[in-house]
């Protein structure tokens, strides 16, 4: 199949390794790709990838390019291109595209769409109030309580929730957010947080595997927020958390049927009766607090770091759960099906990041974090060196790439991936070393 994959991080390498791990011989075009992503492996079997230098948020280039290309599935990896409307253009061509339109992309972009779209649904979920001014903001942060949680509420890169208990913080959190925008208020949901894929076709949702990703920059939860330093999946210990009804979920599979009954389904149905329906990947992040399981926010396409682990996970052929999403044809399909191998990410960061990422510094020892046994590289901002003379991998961006290990359990996926990761440089990389160290002991 001739493939179309938008983006350029970490999130679109992921699929493409898991299009090619197919063995199906697809020809994969990745708009614009980076260094990593164009250094794949490729043979006969695995297929062929290139890389185009193409922007991905323009609706009439990526469908021009699609039509004259004969692309048979576009997929659509970062949230910009969504609410451009590239999946709005791709579909009036009559062009099959994994990602929903810009209207039910707003379940992404904009907080206060979803939270109303929730509302509809009898999703559970936080209260959270629309504030646009910062006196309102400091009243309903007075009323809810710390921890005080504010949230952007359009597209942020991940980096627009602030959660504390500095009411200072907060305001000047608001304050910042404020100059593009209303920002969201809610109250904050205590219990251990899930990241949770399922693919819609607009009427029927398929689960992938559950995750859990870590946020905050600092081993123990410190530091700032980022758009994620590391996940591992499955989640072993759910198997024994509560619904909130003092029930023992019993399994993985027990919490993801409640999620999709009480939470994905809901959603999906009120979109498609609003005349949005959504096609494509709805990213739940959850909460399990003693009241159950709670709506934290949806996204609109893959998670990254989590797809960086649940896709090495996926037993069905990925594009051809994709495809079907992407043509109303998921109601036939069967549950996709995970080894039962468990897979960690940890990601590498330049210095500085989040704030003022430093960039352009070389990057070393990538062939050698390669050759430990289960382990690959999925590429975040890199590129190669513009020097002739010393040529090489830098850094472009705050996320340089995710090291992704796989093992019989957690202990030896952690061994592996920081093994690995330990055998690069970087000129003051950071990255956590307490990846799923709970689930590894």
């Amino acid at each position: 199949m001739k493939i179309l994959v938008l983006g350029s991080g970490a999130r679109e390498h992921a699929i493409i390794l898991a299009l090619l791990d197919e063995e199906a011989g697809h020809e994969i075009v990745a708009a614009p790709g980076n260094a990593g992503i164009a250094g794949s492996p490729t043979d006969s079997a695995r297929g062929s990838v290139t890389t185009i230098a193409l922007d991905p948020t323009d609706p009439a280039v990526v469908t021009d390019y699609a039509r004259e290309h004969g692309i048979e599935l576009v997929i659509v990896g970062p949230e910009a291109p969504l609410v451009a409307g590239v999946a709005d253009a791709l579909r009036a061509a009559g062009l099959p595209v994994f990602g929903p339109n810009r209207e039910a992309a707003a379940l992404e972009g904009s907080k206060t769409f979803a939270k109303r779209i929730m509302d509809a649904a009898n999703v559970p979920t936080g209260r959270a109030v629309r504030a646009a001014e910062l006196d309102e903001v400091a009243r309903t942060l007075d009323e809810f309580g710390a921890p005080y949680v504010v949230k952007a509420d359009g597209l942020a890169a991940g980096k627009g929730v602030l959660v504390t208990e500095d009411r200072d913080a907060a305001l000047a959190h608001a304050a910042h957010y404020l100059q593009q925008g209303p920002v969201l208020v809610e109250e904050f949901l205590d219990g251990p947080e899930v990241s949770l894929f399922l693919l819609s076709d607009g009427e029927h949702v398929l689960p992938l595997s559950p995750a859990q990703d870590y946020k905050r920059l600092l081993d123990a939860d410190q530091g700032p927020n980022t758009g994620g330093m590391g996940a591992y999946s499955p989640l072993p210990w759910l198997a024994g958390a509560t619904n909130g009804r003092g029930d023992v979920f019993g399994s993985e599979e027990t919490f993801v049927d409640e999620v999709i009954e009480s939470i994905a389904l809901p959603t999906v149905r009120q979109l498609a009766a609003e005349g949005t329906p959504f096609a494509g990947l709805l990213y739940a992040g959850l909460i399990l607090t003693s009241r159950g399981i709670r709506v934290i926010e949806f996204n609109a396409r893959f998670g990254d770091p989590e797809t960086q682990v649940v896709l090495p996970r996926l037993a069905t052929p990925l594009s051809g759960l994709l495809l079907a999403a992407a043509t109303g044809g998921l109601g036939g399909l069967p549950k996709p099906e995970f080894r039962p191998e468990a897979a960690v990410t940890v990601v590498l960061a330049s210095e500085g990041y989040p704030e003022r990422p430093e960039t352009g510094r070389a990057i070393e020892g990538i062939d050698q974090a390669a050759e430990v046994p289960g382990v690959h590289l999925a590429h975040a901002a890199t590129a190669v060196a513009a020097d002739d003379e010393a040529p090489g991998l830098v850094a472009t961006g705050g996320r340089v790439l995710n090291v992704v290990a796989v093992g019989e359990d957690f202990a030896e996926a952690r061994r592996r991936a920081y093994d690995a990761i330990g055998r690069i440089r970087l000129d003051g990389g950071q990255y956590r070393t307490d990846i799923a160290a709970r689930v590894a002991d």
